[in-house]
């Protein structure tokens, strides 16, 4: 049994507690009108004396009349939390879970702090997410400067290797667009006919900040339209070089800015504050790699543990309200308790007293008592 009414919390039980107080201020009522009866009994005379004045003793009819209103209110107030009955049980369906998948190709991505590469560990790790969520639907989203996206599929396997053919060379706008990536993101989510019903998240893997747009604005966007941010945040602030990498994929040497001096990858503390904001806004985790990992892992086992306990297949019992009873039965008591009157219908003659002759005979003795003085 359960309550349609939450009665753990703070209105209700507010609530409960100002039935339970109007209850037992109607039972102390009836209490203190007996004893009020009884010394005011006292006050009028000897209680043995008084005993037999009294053509009948409603004491006991009083009291049963006071269970019976106590009850009967007891069992409104019962009513009125509409209780509810277990009928059965259902099956609630598995729900599904789309994932946008924001992967980060700025050039910086080749930064070696996590073997081989930032990019190449990120996309063998993103593979290994879509492979721990079947059923699941995805989109991909890589960006540098500019976005490039595949839509919503099942096919996990083509997500897969639309990251693995890309590298950040191919990426035709420089730069860590993030605000763009995520926007275009939340679009594809929301365009689907079929994600209006499911389970809606962006996984974010970058390894910078956006010095262009604003990523927190765009998370709170997604926010209200119920989408969950978690942020993978590769590297950290120690700085790094980038390498140069070759179109064949060949390293050759390090990256070099105008001046000569090497080109190095650090994020700040306002990037750092940033992405968790992104993630906090839409109560997402941020994730930051250590130890040689990037932290995508962490990611894939959450969102794994999720479609186990929330999104799966779930037997739900089926309750109905039952308030009906209790209501019906308080409506009864309060109806026998108006039929019970306080005394007989027919009163009784007084303790002690003689008894009386009824008014009819006493009328026909005077009748005949009359035509004996006429004789």
């Amino acid at each position: 049994m359960r309550f349609a009414y939450d009665l753990f919390d703070f209105p209700g039980i507010a609530i409960v507690i100002a039935c339970v107080i109007v209850w037992l201020g109607f039972v102390g009522a009836l209490i203190l009108a007996s004893i009020s009866r009884a010394r005011a009994e006292k006050r009028f005379g000897d209680p043995a004396l008084v005993g037999k004045l009294a053509t009948f003793d409603a004491t006991a009819r009083r009291a049963t009349k006071g269970v019976l209103l106590a009850a009967a209110i007891a069992l409104a107030f019962f009513a009125l939390a509409r209780p509810q009955f277990g009928r059965g049980t259902r099956l609630i369906p598995a729900t599904n879970l789309d994932i946008a998948i924001v992967l980060d190709y700025s050039k910086s991505m080749y930064a070696r702090d996590i073997a081989p590469s930032r990019i190449t560990r990120a996309k063998a790790e993103v593979a290994r997410l879509i492979e721990k969520l079947p059923g699941a639907r995805f989109c991909a989203i890589a960006f540098a400067g500019e976005p490039m996206a595949f839509p919503l599929t099942s096919d996990g396997a083509a997500i897969a290797q639309f990251f693995r053919q890309l590298e950040p060379n191919d990426m035709p706008v420089g730069g860590t667009a993030t605000a763009k990536a995520l926007e275009r993101a939340r679009d594809m989510l929301n365009h689907d006919p079929k994600a209006k019903t499911h389970v809606k998240m962006i996984v974010l893997v970058t390894d910078g900040e956006d010095l262009e747009g604003d990523p927190v604005q765009v998370a709170k966007e997604c926010a209200e339209d119920g989408i969950k941010i978690d942020v993978v945040q590769i590297g950290g602030r120690a700085p790094e070089v980038i390498p140069n990498v070759a179109e064949d994929g060949r390293v050759n040497g390090i990256r070099h800015d105008e001046n000569g001096k090497p080109l190095m990858t650090e994020l700040s503390a306002e990037g750092e504050a940033q992405l968790a904001q992104v993630a906090s806004t839409t109560s997402g985790m941020i994730v930051r790699s250590e130890n040689g990992e990037t932290g995508i892992d962490k990611v894939a086992q959450a969102l794994s543990q999720m479609m186990k306990d929330e999104l799966s297949e779930k037997v739900e019992t089926v309750y109905g309200e039952e308030y009906s009873w209790p209501l019906g039965a308080a409506l009864v008591l309060f109806l026998v308790e108006a039929f019970i009157p306080e005394a007989p219908k027919k009163k009784g003659i007084a303790k002690g007293l003689p008894a009386v002759a009824p008014r009819k005979r006493r009328k026909k003795r005077l009748q005949s008592g009359g035509s004996r003085a006429t004789a």
